[in-house]
């Protein structure tokens, strides 16, 4: 009899699953040995007034880490690098100024046509009341939106928007108020939305129906108001982004009391208020903005004493328009006093067919050069301060850890070149949420 070999058992070997692959580690990008660093850390909750607006928290040798869009370490090169120094995408800004993408805080961005024959006008010495009385102004801008398709519409702003974020801006307001029909403000605001969904800079939606009497309610202000109030704000909060409710309070255009009734509807109806005031008289408007919870209240060229204490006491911010006084041969907002009534103060360029400027460098020029602001003031009022009066106050405006990773390069050393420089462009590289967008390498 044949014995077979015992037959060793061995202990059955487990299957196991192949561990999976380690998940890619999130792209960051660090900017080091920035020459200044200007975080504008500080207070989070609300903007800066009187002598807080100069405080910028600059740091020598200054770096940023950036990852899955939003700022997680602000610093010391030194100690960044400590902790973040196996990044792969590294911006060396070496002798450079680095700072918080600007917020433009008024821009009527979207609009067709143009209004440069209006130039003539302005030489020969006509008012913005003449010129609008003779089929200048918002109206005509009106009757060239009206006509405008919405393919045309897009691609106009979309273009001016590019020139924007050339110039730093990252974020901006953009409103409607050149259609003043339901149907065609809805149109505006919808080009706003597709552009909000397609573009880099991120945007803000403002309605400004109320921003002029069309010619068909010619002498029925309180008939048109009535239609902004019963259905045109409706219908914008439901069916566009909207965010802001505009009016704009002068003679000739809307009174405190129609603007009351607009900005109730418009509250009812979820959109925040914003107000036109006191540009060409004292109308008001700043009262009004502080009586109704205004989150701004902008031009401010004649408001009162008592008008901009309200201001303050409601935590009302005051937006200068700077370029809109150059452009339209109107004074420059006394920023001295302003700022010294308490209240905190942002800047825009007020883009427009009026007052055509791209560039909120220009804005912080002359700001600093016809205003009579400081140049750190500027700089919060361009940034932070900017931030709260368009709403996005806690997610953009300053470089700190949790907020969105929006960020300039600017080819100087200095953040005193901002405000002192009067045109060009210092900006060389534009971030948005840890994205370069713009890369303007000097030329060699």
């Amino acid at each position: 009899m044949i014995r077979r070999p015992h037959k060793v058992m061995r202990p059955r070997t487990e299957m196991r699953a192949a561990p999976p692959p380690p998940s890619p580690r999130p792209r960051g990008l660090l900017v080091v040995h920035a020459s200044e660093l200007a975080t504008l850390r500080g207070p989070r909750a609300r903007a800066r007034g009187k002598e807080e607006m100069r405080e910028l928290s600059i740091l020598q040798d200054g770096a940023v880490y950036i990852e899955d869009g939003r700022v997680r370490e602000v610093g010391d090169t030194r100690d960044v690098l400590r902790v973040r120094g196996d990044v792969k995408d590294v911006i060396d800004a070496t002798g450079k100024v680095v700072l918080p993408g600007f917020v433009d805080a008024h821009t009527h961005a979207a609009f067709a046509g143009s209004r440069h024959g209006e130039l003539a006008w302005k030489a020969e010495g006509l008012s913005y009341q003449e010129i609008a009385a003779r089929g200048g102004g918002i109206l005509h801008t009106v009757r060239e939106t009206r006509s405008a398709s919405r393919e045309a519409l897009v691609a106009a702003t979309r273009k001016r928007l590019d020139g924007m974020l050339r110039f730093g801006t990252t974020t901006a307001e953009v409103k409607s108020g050149y259609g003043l029909t339901t149907e065609s403000e809805l149109a505006m605001l919808g080009a706003i939305d597709e552009l909000a969904a397609a573009h880099p800079m991120g945007l803000v939606s403002t309605f400004l129906g109320a921003h002029a009497v069309p010619p068909e309610f010619e002498g029925r202000a309180d008939a048109y108001a009535d239609l902004v109030a019963s259905e045109m704000i409706p219908a914008a909060s439901t069916r566009t982004g909207a965010r802001f409710c505009d009016v704009w309070v002068e003679a000739g255009y809307f009174t405190a009391d129609q603007a009351r009734r607009i900005l109730a509807a418009a509250k009812a109806h979820g959109l925040d208020a914003k107000v036109h005031a006191d540009e060409l008289s004292d109308s008001g408007g700043a009262a009004l903005a502080a009586e109704v919870g205004a989150v701004s209240a902008d031009h401010l060229l004649h408001a009162s004493e008592a008008g901009l204490r309200a201001m303050a006491e409601a935590g009302v911010v005051g937006v200068l328009l700077p370029a809109t006084s150059l452009a339209a041969n109107l004074p420059f907002a006394e920023a001295r006093r302003i700022i010294s009534a308490g209240v905190p103060v942002a800047l825009g360029t007020d883009l427009s067919p009026g007052s055509w400027n791209e560039s909120m460098q220009v804005a912080l020029a002359l700001a600093t050069h016809g205003l009579g602001m400081y140049p750190e003031e500027a700089v919060t009022a361009a940034t932070v301060n900017a931030a709260f009066a368009v709403g996005r106050g806690k997610e953009v405006g300053t470089l700190e850890p949790g907020k969105a990773g929006d960020l300039l390069v600017l080819d100087a050393d200095s953040v005193g070149h901002l405000g002192y420089r009067i045109g060009g462009n210092l900006v060389e590289k534009v971030v948005k949420s840890g994205r370069v967008v713009v890369d303007r390498a000097p030329l060699r």
